[in-house]
């Protein structure tokens, strides 16, 4: 007869937390423990995830250049015990006047600190500290203070003096005129030690909520909601949701408190929602779940002016100014797209993106206007397309009447859709995303490579600024132009298939559209 061994019913050892997972769990439980014990439900990042990561590190490394002599603790990423070991030496040498990357473990708490900067003390006296936090951000955020919070309570728990917390984040008042980037100007420091420490005193108590948390054989079982959003979108969401309903009531959109409260009220669907409960007319479409047409569509949509031109714009919003007269995450029209819809039904389409890493403005601003001419309405589907073509209006005075005579002839869709339609299948956004397949079936984004605009912008800024392979930039470039072609081809087919919606049945069955 075979035995088996007992199995062991001690406790699990509690897995190490970083400031990261530290983070997940202020967030939600449940988001923690599957973070550590099945990471593999997560969804994976998206290329616009990933380039902001990227952008991240990128600003870290400039960040350095503030303090000369400093040295950085290698590796970054792996070698945790050689990691904490080096940045022992560093804190003992008081010739190093910054430490970059330490790495410091207090029970079982491991955090990497960007900047550590030696205060100068006098002789004899324990040496001092500034812990600095670099952010990619342009303001400080509770959640930068939490994560302050835990890189403090390590330190201090390793014996160290902090005298001064700092967040260091990007300033967006900072006007690059050219030449070298000042980054005195480029960063700015905010010292925000009072409201750290306030929120340390909580974190003994977080941390030994966690790590219970973390050492239980099944996760917690908290419905998702809200919190799943904020202050980051949590990447176990199709994970919690996949069992939900289309008409689960967190689908509703708007104000999540008012959501929150017809929960707290025991209501769970869309459809539960009572009469007399005041939503928006958004919403209320949202609930009653039908296609609704305004008698006014059809006259809105007859107003527009041949030839029409359908136009979008991409642009690049970088953290660190490349061009002079801009500013950090300033928007840089880079690409634009135009369909030509004669009056005879006949479409021409028209492109220009800028591929060097070089002033794009003018470039586009030209081949812009000699594509809108002067004659025509401008189909756009937000007013982002206005705003641009101000802004560079205003920085090259040679375009500005062109620009601006073309601004009056714009044509915004987006509203007229929001004012005079919707389908069930809008699932209450307005977003192109979403409108555009319900409209016109068969017409989305999910055969491209580039689905949304943050990935446009990733993916042109690792094109233009990251990537040295010419293949990959190529396929990059196509993927972009491909992108920007079906948001303009989206508007004349949208125009098209809502006016055949607008118009008398007899027409209805007699109406050819020409492809």
């Amino acid at each position: 007869m075979t035995t088996f061994p007992e199995p062991d019913r001690s406790p699990p050892i509690a897995p190490r937390l970083s400031k990261s997972k530290f983070l997940s769990g202020l967030q939600c439980h449940k988001r923690l423990y599957l973070e550590i014990r099945r990471p593999e439900l997560a969804t994976p990042p998206d290329p616009s995830t990933q380039a902001i990561l990227a952008m991240g590190t990128e600003i870290g490394v400039l960040a350095r250049r503030r303090f000369p002599g400093g040295v950085v603790v290698w590796p970054v990423l792996r070698q945790r015990e050689a990691a904490i070991l080096q940045t022992a030496k560093l804190l003992e040498d008081s010739r190093i006047p910054a430490i970059f990357e330490g790495a410091f473990e207090h029970e079982g708490v491991v955090v990497r600190v960007d900047i550590l900067e030696r205060i100068p003390v006098a002789e004899g006296t324990s040496p001092a500290w500034r812990l600095i936090e670099v952010k990619s951000a342009t303001r400080v955020k509770d959640v930068h203070l939490d994560d302050l919070a835990i890189q403090r309570h390590v330190l201090l728990g390793m014996g160290l003096n902090v005298a001064e917390t700092c967040l260091m984040h990007i300033n967006t008042g900072y006007l690059y005129q050219g030449g070298e980037i000042d980054l005195q100007a480029l960063f700015a420091i905010d010292e925000v030690s009072a409201a750290v420490v306030d929120r340390q005193g909580k974190v003994p108590e977080q941390l030994l909520a966690m790590k219970a948390v973390v050492s239980e054989p099944h996760p917690p079982a908290i419905e998702p909601d809200a919190r799943c959003h904020s202050p980051y979108e949590c990447q176990f969401w199709a994970h919690c949701t996949q069992d939900k309903s289309p008409r689960w009531i967190y689908r509703l959109p708007g104000v999540k408190k008012m959501v929150e409260g017809l929960v707290q009220n025991g209501i769970t669907t869309i459809d539960d929602i009572p009469d007399d409960v005041n939503l928006s007319i958004t919403q209320r479409r949202v609930k009653d779940n039908v296609e609704w047409i305004s008698t006014g569509l059809a006259s809105v949509l007859r107003s527009v002016v041949y030839p029409v031109h359908h136009l979008d714009f991409e642009t690049v919003m970088l953290a660190v100014p490349r061009f002079p007269a801009m500013r950090p995450y300033q928007a840089i029209p880079v690409q634009w797209s135009n369909h030509i819809e004669l009056e005879s039904g006949e479409i021409i389409h028209q492109e220009f993106l800028h591929g060097e890493a070089t002033e794009p403005r003018k470039r586009w601003a030209e081949t812009l206007i000699e594509s809108l001419g002067d004659a025509g309405t401008i189909v756009v589907y937000s007013s982002y397309e206005e705003a641009m073509m101000r802004q560079v209006a205003e920085a090259f005075p040679e375009f500005r009447q062109a620009l601006s005579a073309m601004t009056r002839r714009l044509w915004d869709l987006l509203p007229v859709i929001k004012e005079h339609y919707y389908h069930p299948g809008f699932q209450g956004s307005y977003s192109i995303k979403f409108v555009l397949p319900a409209i016109v079936p068969g017409m989305s984004y999910r055969d491209l490579l580039i689905q949304d605009g943050g990935q446009a912008a990733s993916e042109y800024y690792r094109m233009v600024f990251v990537e040295e392979d010419w293949i990959e930039q190529l396929k990059i470039r196509e993927a972009l132009l491909q992108y920007c072609a079906r948001d303009t081809m989206a508007m004349v087919e949208l125009r098209r298939v809502l006016m055949k919606k607008t118009a008398p049945l007899s027409s209805q069955a007699s109406s050819k559209v020409t492809s």
